[in-house]
């Protein structure tokens, strides 16, 4: 019953249905994993095709953060030891860059810490965008906290095309994991960023505590929102945070979390963040069952998957990163 039940929804889903919140989901969790990420593959094919979107970044801001998410390292409340630094050196930031697109990757960000970047260090990324941009082919991207208009449209005026923020969890949730700025803050700062031109990378962490009604809220505040690259991470928990004692959360809760991203969100790209580890086979099944995205190399405080071990992968499975070979249109694979 569960079997036919989600080929047909996988049938609506392809001819335009969307499930919205007011819908009876507990489909997502009667259904056996094996059949729902079939469901989900489906899905991933049609919209996404056989490209997998592979993003790196850099740590352009390292530590001594004013705010106090109950996840981070580099929270200055947190005593971590994670490595604190200044805004990167412009050729430092440059090198990490054209490293990453040589190697193949298809996007690079500068990601900073604190609340927001301003001053002279938002000038210095501004100065370092614009010299990417005139130098490298990489897609752009950028993560610098709660920006204002006025410096999201110099992002886009220097060639930047995405900005990250995600809003982490639900609303609910929220205020269990950070209280120095609001749900509220990240929802508005989206919205600012999409109305200057920029396509938002947002989505969460999982593993934190959160119920599986959260997970569904987040994946229909996301939906919502119209975003169209879903970053998903699973909690690594840093020793000197307020979560240090949290388990990790199961490969097939994983698994199971991107599949109903994957029926929510079709069109976007569902991308494998933090914890990719705790995934069978560094998430490969991930790829054939609704992912259709990765960060890749490190993470800021985690290490992660380097990328010619990801291009391998993704040729063994049989897929992609090469926009020129992405012939799906429906879909956001080919969104630059």
């Amino acid at each position: 019953m569960g079997n036919e039940r989600i080929t047909e929804l996988t049938q609506k889903i392809i001819a335009g249905y969307r499930i919205k919140r007011e819908d009876d989901c507990s489909i997502f969790f009667d259904t056996e994993l094996r059949v729902l990420q079939e469901g989900a593959h489906r899905l991933q094919k049609q919209f996404c095709g056989n490209h997998i979107d592979l993003c790196t970044i850099v740590n352009g801001r390292s530590g001594r953060c004013g705010e106090n998410c109950k996840y981070c390292a580099q929270a200055a409340c947190h005593k971590t030891g994670v490595d604190t630094y200044e805004f990167l050196p412009q050729e430092e930031i440059i090198a990490h860059a054209r490293a990453n697109q040589d190697a193949g990757a298809n996007r690079f960000s500068i990601v900073t810490s604190g609340g927001a970047l301003c001053g002279q260090e938002f000038e210095r990324a501004i100065d370092v965008y614009r010299e990417m941009r005139r130098t490298l082919s990489i897609d752009l991207c950028a993560s610098h906290g709660l920006l204002i208009r006025s410096q999201f449209r110099r992002l886009r005026e220097v060639g930047v095309t995405s900005y990250h923020h995600n809003i982490e969890t639900s609303e609910r949730y929220f205020p269990e994991i950070c209280t120095t700025h609001t749900y509220a803050d990240r929802i508005r700062t989206i919205k600012m960023a999409q109305s200057e031109g920029l396509c938002v990378c947002s989505g969460g962490i999982i593993g934190m505590g959160e119920t599986w009604e959260d997970r569904l809220d987040m994946a229909f505040a996301l939906q919502e929102l119209g975003i169209e690259s879903i970053p998903l991470n699973s909690l690594m928990a840093i020793p000197g945070t307020p979560l240090e004692h949290l388990a990790p959360i199961s490969g097939d809760d994983i698994l199971r979390t991107i599949a109903i991203f994957r029926f929510i969100n079709p069109t976007a790209n569902i991308r494998l963040g933090a914890g990719r580890k705790l995934l069978p086979e560094n998430g490969a099944t991930a790829f054939l069952a609704g992912a259709s995205a990765s960060i890749t190399g490190n993470m800021l405080t985690t290490s992660g998957t380097t990328i010619a071990e990801d291009m391998e992968l993704i040729k063994v499975l049989g897929l992609t990163n090469k926009n020129e070979d992405c012939s799906v249109s429906t879909g956001t694979c080919c969104a630059r």
